[in-house]
């Protein structure tokens, strides 16, 4: 079997796992430091958990429809969820 490369790091059967541990770490960390900007003015951090996941929803949807060129039904498989699910997330979120 081939080998494949993919931002300087080789795989031997060209899955995308050899790079999961990388961007779980890089994630964590930016992750780290949105929480810490959220947090400081806060009592406790409180309410970051659903800041964050509202932020992060809304830029996974943002980049979904980008990649589909705003056609809702490619950018709902992209991510995996129903179309109408996304229509309804994307009212919610004001996008």
């Amino acid at each position: 079997m081939g080998k494949y490369e993919r931002n300087g790091a080789i795989s031997n059967d060209g899955m995308n796992d050899f790079s999961f541990p990388l961007i779980e770490e890089v994630f964590e960390k930016r992750l780290d430091e949105v929480v810490t900007i959220l947090g400081s003015g806060r009592n406790g951090g409180e309410g970051v958990y659903d800041e964050v996941l509202s932020m992060v929803e809304k830029a996974l949807i943002k980049i979904a429809m980008k990649r589909s060129n705003n056609v809702k039904t490619a950018a709902a498989d992209f991510l995996g969820i129903n179309r109408n699910t996304l229509h309804g997330k994307i009212k919610k979120l004001n996008l």
